[in-house]
């Protein structure tokens, strides 16, 4: 795998349309971290410099944004640990690389980017929040203190500007709602088919497919419990979780005492989502809460009719009876019938609601479209800026 830079070894990055600097706090298999990378290529592809810098250490995307022409720098921080000389190191790459526009993702790079401005200004500073939930108090008020060191901030979901609104984050002059962006001509629609030999027999079953880190704000637990109630009605049904985290082993550990071997299978980490979603005959998601998870907007892109909790931006990915099912967070009855109202159905039905959905994404989360919503921004941002 490549590797990124620290912050200390910036090269020459010549003279281009327009420079970039995207911060996020890390460079793993997540939904925010896919989103950034996925902006990253679409800038690049459109001429212009971009610069993604981690936090920490970045473990993954490196080789795909470097293919891109896309540089990536780190601050050599450590997870769960503060470490104030990250602004130090912050400030400097900014005034090295001089960036026309630095973007930041999720609430410790907004804060860490707010902090470096003091430092090093920048013509343009937007920061992005991914539908972060529970924050403690001091983050509330870290947000509100340092809100006129930024320019725009926005959230994934309307419900996320709403949220920001209501804890006085932002002033909702200051706020807006940009979507996630999904590649479309990534994911295809088509009959689910096997995908290599570990998954062999699975034609001849029900697939529910779930994705996502093994973490408490996906609410396996619920889902497992679901799928148990599902699969007593239907034997055939079988359950893919494609993911990695600390809720492994006891999701492992439940899954032994709630179903009989090879009924629902821990896949781990992949980077085959594509082929998964094309092996599936349906997608599950059962969070707790959300932004707008990009496995959601990635199922409907594939074609595959969804069942998934009505929180945040899941209600604005999911039509209701239209490209899926809503329920009610932490659940299990609730979606355990959800999940056998749509095995009920006609697979023409199924089809149609695949159908809708592919139809949703294209016309309100392509790529292509939120990449461009973005360097407009970009562009009014700096003409306000250039005429005051």
């Amino acid at each position: 795998m490549g590797t990124a830079r620290p912050w200390n070894q910036v090269r020459d990055i010549g003279n281009t349309s327009r420079r970039i600097m995207i911060v996020v706090t890390g460079l793993n298999r997540g939904g925010a971290e896919t989103q950034v990378t996925h902006l990253a290529k679409a800038f690049a592809r459109e001429g212009h410099q971009v610069i993604v810098v981690s936090l920490i250490p970045p473990a993954d995307f490196v080789d795909e944004l470097h293919a891109s022409g896309v540089a990536v720098y780190h601050l050599s921080m450590s997870r769960g640990r503060a470490n104030p000389v990250a602004v130090l190191r912050l400030a400097g790459l900014i005034r090295r690389i001089r960036p026309d526009v630095v973007h930041s993702h999720m609430v410790h790079a907004n804060l860490l980017c707010r902090a470096a401005r003091m430092l090093s200004p920048v013509p343009v500073l937007v920061c992005t929040s991914h539908g972060e939930r529970n924050l403690p108090q001091w983050r509330k008020v870290a947000y509100r203190v340092t809100d006129w060191l930024c320019d725009l901030t926005t959230e994934v979901s309307l419900s996320g500007v709403k949220r920001f609104a209501a804890n006085n984050m932002a002033p909702l002059h200051k706020l807006r709602f940009v979507p996630n962006g999904v590649d479309i001509g990534r994911f295809s629609v088509g009959p689910p088919r096997v995908l290599r030999d570990d998954n062999e027999g699975l034609e001849k079953q029900f697939v529910w497919l779930a994705v996502g880190r093994l973490a408490k704000q996906k609410d396996y637990p619920t889902l497992l419990y679901a799928f148990a109630k599902v699969h007593t009605r239907y034997p055939n049904a079988r359950l893919l979780i494609a993911g990695e985290g600390d809720m492994r082993e006891r999701l492992q550990h439940l899954t032994a005492q709630l179903m009989p071997a090879g009924a629902i299978r821990l896949l781990g980490l992949r980077t085959d989502i594509p082929e998964l979603m094309r092996s599936a005959d349906a997608f599950v998601l059962s969070s707790a809460w959300e932004g707008t998870p990009m496995v959601l907007l990635e199922a409907a892109a594939s074609g595959l009719p969804i069942v998934a909790t009505s929180v945040d931006g899941n209600t604005e990915a999911v039509v209701q009876g239209k490209t899926g099912l809503l329920v009610p967070p932490g659940n299990p009855e609730k979606l355990a019938d959800a999940m056998m109202e749509l095995m009920s159905m006609s697979a023409q039905k199924r089809a149609q609601m695949g159908i809708a959905g592919r139809m949703h994404v294209e016309e309100r989360y392509g790529l292509d479209r939120v990449a461009r919503m973005w360097l407009e921004i970009y562009a009014d941002l700096e003409y306000a800026k250039h005429v005051r």
